[in-house]
């Protein structure tokens, strides 16, 4: 999406509009495979990166048997990524995701999943499927909830009148059977990061959740993604400057499945945020993925560059 605070901006995949040369990113170190399920959703944030509602199924259900030639791909690429990851959507919507998810637990990889903890995964069929998950995986299986601030009045203005204490309902039984668990938070609608971590610890205290509030890898709390706050773009000469490596960048360790409505197969996105950009698809095959990515978005430079953050584990 292009619009007016970076007008002019994120033009050439090559070139700043400055015309200094835009930093790329190559696959490095493959961590994290990611599969989008659909983007039909229970729920319609106020906020969705990827607009995900009831009636948005611009990305369809993916299937089993293609999550499973695409785990294939990883073998035989020798990627050796550790991790499985599953988004939406919400991924409790897919009528064939506990197969996905079993499947890559049976191959040896550590799973994913974020949800929203509500109605889909709490219906009795597929609570009885991610009972005998838990069991038998116990801490290779993650159930990363969507729990935007920790007090049900912030949460709702985003999610909806009454859906904090629909999650924490999914969220008590998850930890009832003993699921790892952890939490996805918004920066920006938190009073700071500090008041915020302190309020997620006494609510899962108050619930005996067993989730770190001081863990950034198990309280995430993600910056906004609003693509029309005016950023700098990302020149080959800022790693220097901002004293990072293109290692710590998202795309230098995942890359990301989905299905285009009525697309005949899967496609291999660069990104988990840009579902709908064209110039982050790089093709049908885990091959083809692993050319370099140009960092030619405002999320890059805002969410990943300058935020520092990232979708795994």
């Amino acid at each position: 999406m292009k619009d007016l605070a970076n007008l002019g901006k994120f033009q050439d995949p090559h070139m700043t509009a400055k015309g200094e040369a835009r930093a790329k990113v190559s696959l490095t170190h493959p961590e994290t495979l990611w599969f989008n399920t659909g983007t039909l959703c229970n729920i319609a944030c106020a906020n969705c990166y990827i607009e995900s509602s009831p009636t948005n199924d611009a990305l369809e259900y993916m299937t089993a048997d293609e999550v499973s030639g695409y785990l294939d791909q990883l073998e035989d690429r020798n990627w050796n990524v550790r991790e499985i990851g599953f988004t939406g959507g919400e991924p409790f919507m897919n009528p064939a995701f506990l197969d996905m998810v079993e499947r890559s637990l049976k191959r040896g990889y550590e799973v994913l999943i974020l949800t929203n903890a509500m109605a889909p995964m709490m219906r009795p069929k597929v609570k009885a499927g991610i009972v005998p998950l838990v069991e038998t995986y116990g801490d290779k299986l993650t159930f990363r909830i969507s729990l935007d601030h920790h007090a049900a009045a912030v949460h709702d203005t985003e999610r909806g009148v009454g859906t904090f204490a629909k999650t924490l309902s999914g969220v008590d039984w998850l930890s009832s059977i003993g699921a790892r668990l952890a939490v996805a938070g918004r920066i920006e609608m938190a009073e700071s990061e500090a008041e915020a971590r302190a309020g997620y610890a006494a609510l899962y205290a108050t619930h005996g959740w067993d989730i770190d509030a001081q863990n950034p890898g198990m309280t995430v709390l993600f910056p906004e993604m609003d693509a029309q706050v005016e950023v700098p773009e990302i020149t080959t000469a800022c790693w220097d400057i901002l004293n990072k490596h293109p290692d710590a960048v998202m795309c230098s360790s995942s890359r990301m499945v989905v299905k285009r409505k009525g697309a005949g197969k899967p496609a291999v996105l660069a990104c988990t945020l840009l579902p709908y950009d064209s110039q982050f698809e790089m093709g049908e095959t885990l091959e083809q993925a692993e050319a370099d990515v140009s960092l030619n978005h405002p999320h890059c430079a805002k969410f990943c560059v300058l935020g520092g953050a990232s979708c795994s584990a």
